[in-house]
Formats: C-alpha cells, structure tokens, sequence
C-alpha cells in the first residue's frame, strides 16, 4: 500500500471550508502518481513502452468531507488484474484515522502506437504489490441515463482540462458535472469514461434527475458520449 499525508488547503475548500470533491479526486490521482513514479513505473516509464493508464471508471463514497487545515492521509493499492484491466482502490483517513472517503477505480492498459487496449504484461504486473479489495459497496461501472434528459449550455474544452496525455483529465469531467449540477451534499459518485475529449472539443452536457440521483451526460455533436457522471446526493 502507498500513503500520502497532507493537509487541507484553502485553495482546495468550499464556502463552507470542506474540501471539495474535486479535490478529494485530485489527491487520489496525485496519490496513485506519486506511487508509480517512486516504484519507476511512471510517466517516462510508460511513454518509453509506448504504453498509458487509461481511467475507465470511477466510484467514490463519502462519509464526511475533511475541513480546511485538517490533517488528511490518502491510501492506494492496486487489487486486482484482469487482461487489459487493473482494478485499484483508494481511501482517505481524517487526522483521528477514521476512513471517511472511500473509491473504487477501474484502469485500461493502452497501447499508444496501436490506440487500443493491450493485455498487461507479466513483467509490469510484477512491478505492483496486489492487496485485498477495501469494504464498500462496489457498483458496476456502466451507468444508465434517465427517461428524461435536459441540455445545457455546452462546454469548450481549454488548455487548463487536458493532462499529460492530451485528454481531459478524468477529474475535470467530475469537475465540470459538479458545476452543471443542483447537488447540495454529495454522498456518492460514479464516472463512466467512453470517448477521450481533446483541446477544442465541444461538450454538450444531458441532466437527469431520478430517485435521489442525477445523472449528467457529456456527448458530442454527433450524439456520442464523452462521459457519464452519476452523484448520489442530497437536492
């Protein structure tokens, strides 16, 4: 397991000085980054085996959210290994140990010659130490969209979303839909990546609401999705 201590800043709170769950995201990416850099399988690594981790899904649960100076201790593990998928947990501990957020992720080996999914091999699965899955509800990474959706203004892609592969960062998705949506205490999130949005690109974002859930999906003009997040929250 990899632990990253930190604490609260207030550059990452809301009005009400809880961080914020971009920023919660934030901190397990960097989390799970500063993992693989340090075991020499990172950024360089990758880009010389012409190979990337592609996020597939998400899913986080809340308890409570830390608050502005609080201590925090971030935690990730990989759990499991499936042809081309890698399956990785994350959990953050306020500074009294109590687990209070807790994430499922979901990864897909790319080939970057080929553009397309690669099985892991064994020489990078022997990089990584497999731990037993974190208790929680594990939901599947697939999300429905409601009857009945409602478009918002759209949304061009700038500099600042994208990362180091040239795509939006899976966290300015979350980001975004948190802007678009009415949710006033998010408990719970999921996030269903299914095209790759580029510099320039324009999103067009679908709202549904249904049984405690709101459902924001990005599409494209042609009607296919970018992304699909799910906040299960209070409105």
């Amino acid at each position: 397991m990899y632990t990253y201590e930190a604490r609260v800043r207030y550059s990452e709170t809301d009005q009400y000085g809880k961080l914020t769950l971009g920023a919660i995201l934030d901190y397990f990416q960097d989390t799970s980054t500063f993992e693989a850099e340090d075991r020499g399988i990172g950024i360089a690594f990758l880009e010389e085996n012409q190979i990337v981790w592609i996020l597939s899904g998400w899913q986080v649960q809340i308890e409570s959210y830390p608050m502005l100076g609080e201590k925090i201790k971030i935690n990730t593990f990989p759990y499991d290994f499936k042809n081309f998928f890698g399956m990785r947990n994350f959990y953050l501990q306020d500074e009294r140990g109590r687990t209070i957020v807790r994430a499922n992720t979901i990864w897909t080996l790319m080939d970057t010659e080929k553009g397309c999914p690669i099985r892991i091999p064994q020489n990078l699965l022997a990089l990584y130490h497999l731990k037993d899955k974190i208790q929680m509800e594990y939901l599947p990474r697939k999300i429905n969209l409601t009857d009945t959706m409602e478009k918002k203004e759209h949304v061009t892609i700038r500099e600042y979303h994208l990362d180091t592969n040239g795509h939006v960062n899976n966290a300015q998705y979350v980001k975004i839909a948190n802007e678009i949506s009415q949710a006033r205490n998010i408990l719970g999130m999921r996030a269903d990546y299914r095209k790759a949005a580029k510099l320039g690109d324009v999103m067009i974002p679908y709202v549904g609401i249904e049984s405690g859930k709101e459902i924001i999906c990005f599409k494209d003009n042609d009607g296919t999705s970018y992304a699909v997040v799910e906040f299960q929250n209070e409105m």
